[in-house]
């Protein structure tokens, strides 16, 4: 059985202390407090302690100052003071870490295909309505049915120009494809591709195995560069999800293990459920209540936890509150949603604390060995063994250079997918209209050729060829008459005897 977690200490005696099970890690946690109350450095002790423990952690680096949990601690004045308050000797130590960045700049490359993020996911991350999701449903279909890979965003720009030429067969087909709605998706992916999603959506894509490695028995802290994803909040919220939902579906069941195969670690949480559809948060109120059968443990990092919704907080078993202010109506209702989450203490009074914390001063509930949480209680977080704050650009080269997938992801690869397919389709398609264009227009031509010849069989004589009848006929008339006369005579001299004589007596 792993070691408890020391988390906080009440005072300096062996007495008031509080520990973090690791066999109870994968019933997830959370982490709340005001903006400056030491957040960060209770995750990066909760990291340390994993760590210690030879449990991986990915936890996004959103100050870019968690870096320094790689570098031995010291020489900080405020936490010697807090270690000697609580009579603490520590043994001051750095971490084996990965750095990860989205956009490749400090650390290695994190990529997704866009097939693995799948429909819904990219449905949030493009803000897109009931109906328009339902037409990036059917492109994904369609893209399935005739085994078009969807790799890169613009494998997906290429998929939604040919769903919109070709809506009315694919409205038969699948169901209504309008173009309004693949408008609304292309506006949305070239948005995406102005925040850097041309280079997040690719391969190759992260394997989940890189996320769940040790280093000379202690756990690999994955560390990932979050100050310039966190300016485009969707694309961070919706990646960590993605993330996570790929944990889920893809880790064999474990059942209860000593310790976690991976804890992580979603700060800034409230973004993930910030106008949220209700589909989306089903699907992370699921991925939290079964992920822990997979041996993965999730806390949520947020300023109060009113920002989490209700199905989801009741999952989370192991809480840690900072202070929260309450100077407005508003404020003092979160606080006191946050004291009604703990596990009453009739020593304690949940309320009032909240407000009088001090930094690194918490309220703290674990779950103990039945599962139980424990009643809530006054302590002070013990500090860090790694280093507070960033580290400098060499150290961070270094860690890059020494990683364990250092140069597995550094190259994209753009094999042949839906974007060379289409292209192929719309050139057979175009060649196969311009032959029956050229077809049409050959029919047109002989059919003209035709006509003008039945035309020109109809045509009036030229001025030659009437003369000339005119005469073959004027000549005909005249021999016809002669004849004619010479018949009539020959007929009467017949019956009048043909004599002049004869005529002469009449």
């Amino acid at each position: 059985m792993a070691d408890p977690i020391l988390v906080a200490k009440r005072d300096g005696t062996e007495t008031g202390q509080f520990f973090l099970l690791p066999q109870m890690a994968n019933r997830h946690g959370v982490i709340t407090g005001a903006t400056g109350t030491g957040k960060t450095v209770t995750l990066q002790k909760l990291a340390e302690g994993f760590s210690e423990r030879g449990v991986p952690v990915f936890m996004a680096d959103i100050k870019g100052d968690l870096t320094g949990v790689t570098q031995p601690g010291g020489g900080n004045a405020k936490i010697d003071a807090r270690n000697a308050q609580l009579g603490i000797t520590p043994t001051f130590t750095g971490f084996p870490a990965t750095l990860w960045d989205v956009f490749g700049k400090q650390g290695h490359p994190l990529r997704s295909t866009v097939s693995e993020m799948g429909p819904l996911l990219l449905g949030r991350l493009l803000d897109l309505n009931e109906t328009q999701e339902g037409v990036l449903a059917i492109a994904f279909k369609y893209a399935d049915d005739h085994g078009m890979l969807l790799l890169d965003l613009k494998d997906l720009q290429a998929l939604m120009r040919w769903v919109g030429e070709n809506a009315k067969e694919l409205t038969t087909q699948y169901g209504n494809v309008s173009t309004a709605s693949v408008g609304a998706i292309q506006r949305g992916l070239l948005q995406l591709e102005q925040q850097g999603g041309e280079i997040f959506f690719g391969e190759p894509a992260v394997e989940l195995g890189d996320f769940m490695q040790t280093l000379s028995g202690r756990g690999v802290l994955n560390l990932l560069a979050a100050d310039q994803l966190i300016n485009a909040p969707k694309l961070y919220s919706t990646f960590l999800l993605w993330l996570l939902s790929e944990l889920f579906e893809n880790l064999p069941e474990a059942g209860d293990l000593e310790k976690p195969k991976l804890v992580f670690f979603f700060d800034e949480a409230h973004l993930l459920f910030s106008d949220a559809p209700q589909a989306l948060i089903d699907k992370v109120e699921q991925v939290v209540r079964l992920i822990r059968s997979k041996g993965v443990g999730v806390y949520f990092v947020t300023q109060n936890p009113a920002d989490i919704p209700e199905k989801v907080l009741a999952q989370l078993g192991n809480r840690v509150q900072h202070a929260l202010r309450a100077y407005t109506p508003q404020e003092q209702k979160g606080v006191r949603a946050a004291a009604s989450s703990f596990r009453e203490n009739p020593a304690v009074n949940t309320e009032q604390a909240i407000t009088e914390l001090g930094v690194g001063e918490v309220l703290i509930s674990c779950l103990d060995e039945k599962g139980i949480p424990t009643m809530v209680d006054r302590a002070f977080v013990v500090p860090p063994v790694g280093h507070l704050g960033p580290i400098t650009a060499e150290q961070r080269a270094a860690l890059i250079a020494g990683s364990l997938v250092a140069g597995a992801y550094d190259t994209a690869v753009d094999r042949e997918s839906a974007f060379e397919l289409l292209v192929a389709k719309t050139e057979e398609k175009a060649a196969e209209a311009a032959a029956a264009e050229q077809a049409k227009a050959e029919a047109k031509a002989q059919k003209e050729a035709e006509k003008a010849e039945r035309t020109a069989a109809r045509a009036p004589d030229t001025m030659v060829e009437s003369i000339t009848k005119s005469v073959a006929r004027s000549a005909s008339s005249s021999i016809g008459r002669q004849i004619g006369n010479t018949i009539v005579r020959g007929v009467l001299g017949s019956i009048f005897g043909g004599s002049k004589k004869k005529s002469s007596w009449f």
